[in-house]
């Protein structure tokens, strides 16, 4: 009975430490949370344009039946100049045989920004975002937020649903929502749901590794459903933040000779 008893005072003892690591934040440090997490976010940003990787996203068109009727694809190789300016090198692009879609400049722009979403300090001002609590991504704790644009610029993609913020490296783990932006009067552009997810690569940062969406575009006409999937691969560091100093080479200082008695 003494032993039991000790585990179970043990067991309480974790469970209420466990309930005071995991209680709900306060307002103002939620606001800490939010500055901590962006900023990160900008560290990450800064560290992903010394990395190169592949990319290889799938559109896929469903009949009522659930069936591919049309196919999109694109595999590239995404590098980073030093001035970090992102080239795209297509590797393969099949003949697309979709029907009853046609992939606008906003889907390209969701592709490369939206669907791998990063918040930023740089951002975070243009955007609502509001605490929901907390919830593990894949069995990581994390602080979960509502996200969306307060205001919407012509020329603009933004992202407008939930992060998955991790509540130890504070970036972001997981993402789910839609591409959102300034469309003109009577246009019918409609984009899908997505969820991304990402993975921690070298040890440090949390990089997209994979985006997917299932979902059904309605519009104005009739409905498509469609399937869509994003893998970013391979990443790989093309460059160092290592200084070199140049200058002549400074030679060390001899020992002074000492006399023997």
């Amino acid at each position: 009975m003494k032993n039991v008893l000790v585990v179970f005072v043990a067991l309480g003892v974790w469970a209420t430490a466990d309930a005071a690591v995991r209680k709900e934040p306060s307002e103002s440090e939620v606001a800490g949370i939010i500055a901590r997490f962006a900023a990160k976010e900008a560290q990450f940003a800064l560290a992903r344009e010394n990395y190169t990787y592949r990319q290889t996203a799938k559109l896929h068109e469903l009949d009522e039946s659930g069936s591919v009727r049309g196919r999109w694809e694109i595999m590239s190789d995404i590098v980073f100049s030093p001035e970090g300016k992102r080239t795209e090198r297509v590797v393969r692009a099949p003949v697309q045989t979709l029907q009853n879609l046609l992939l606008t400049p906003e889907d390209e722009q969701d592709l490369r920004s939206v669907q791998p979403f990063v918040l930023t300090t740089k951002d975070i001002d243009k955007y609502y975002v509001r605490y929901l609590g907390r919830q593990n991504a894949d069995e990581i704790p994390c602080y979960v937020f509502a996200v969306k644009p307060k205001s919407l610029e012509q020329g603009q993609r933004y992202f407008s649903g939930m992060v998955w913020v991790d509540d130890r490296d504070m970036q972001i783990v997981k993402t789910y929502g839609r591409g959102v932006g300034y469309q003109k009067k009577n246009s019918d552009n409609q984009f899908p749901k997505f969820e991304t997810y990402r993975e921690q690569v070298d040890g440090k940062y949390w990089f997209p590794t994979y985006t997917r969406a299932d979902d059904t575009l309605f519009f104005q006409t009739s409905s498509q459903r469609i399937r869509m999937t994003v893998k970013y691969e391979d990443y790989k560091q093309f460059k160092s933040d290592a200084k070199i100093t140049y200058g002549d080479p400074v030679e060390a200082e001899k020992p002074k000779e000492t006399k023997k008695p």
